[in-house]
């Protein structure tokens, strides 16, 4: 047997594909569109969520006996904040023109549906173990809708990827700029976000047409 059982592997794989939580649950939807403009905050954003929803799940399922139902809510809030002052700090010190960047968006994973929805969900029914593994998948498919997007906006819309020029100078006209490429604005701007989402959901279920029935 591998290092994870069928159903351990089960609870990572699933979120990447037929239970993503941005194309099939519809959460996290709003840094899905404020913060891919480029790809590197796409990426800073997906692990600090991975690092919050992970850490945040263990916590949360270590403590589902002795939390009393009707704080839970807040316990939860308090637990999600702590995790979250952890990476804005953390970014703030090792990567301060990012945290700029991210500015309020760092903030507001504490109110990112897919975190408390998870606490909610698995973290609070189910033993750490499997619940770290929840968080990681969930995050994991969140993470990896936030990369696309963020790859597609930045090369189509600014010609860069990690502010780098692969499609050539703009403005010296070389590589596709030669031959009339220009870059899309409507790409940077948060609609063109929706769009690529939108774009995704459709390949997403073109692939496999049961998600249609499902949803």
């Amino acid at each position: 047997m591998g290092l994870l059982s069928k159903k351990d592997a089960k609870l990572i794989l699933d979120p990447l594909t037929d239970d993503n939580p941005i194309t099939i649950q519809v959460l996290g939807i709003c840094s899905a569109l404020a913060i891919t403009a480029q790809l590197k905050p796409s990426i800073v954003m997906a692990v600090s969520v991975m690092f919050v929803l992970g850490l945040g799940n263990v916590v949360i399922s270590l403590l589902r006996n002795v939390i009393p139902s009707k704080i839970r809510i807040i316990v939860q809030l308090i637990v999600v904040a702590t995790l979250v002052i952890i990476v804005d700090q953390v970014l703030k010190a090792f990567a301060y023109e990012l945290s700029k960047e991210l500015s309020v968006f760092i903030g507001l994973i504490i109110t990112n549906c897919i975190i408390m929805g998870r606490f909610e969900a698995f973290a609070l029914g189910n033993k750490p173990w499997p619940s770290f593994l929840d968080g990681i998948g969930n995050s994991l498919g969140y993470g990896v809708i936030l990369v696309i997007v963020g790859f597609f906006r930045e090369l189509l819309g600014s010609g860069t990827l990690f502010g780098f020029k692969v499609l050539g100078d703009p403005i010296a006209k070389t590589g596709l700029y030669a031959i009339g490429y220009e870059n899309n604005g409507f790409m940077v701007l948060p609609p063109m976000a929706l769009i690529v989402v939108g774009i995704i959901i459709w390949v997403q279920r073109s692939r496999n047409p049961a998600l249609i029935e499902e949803n």
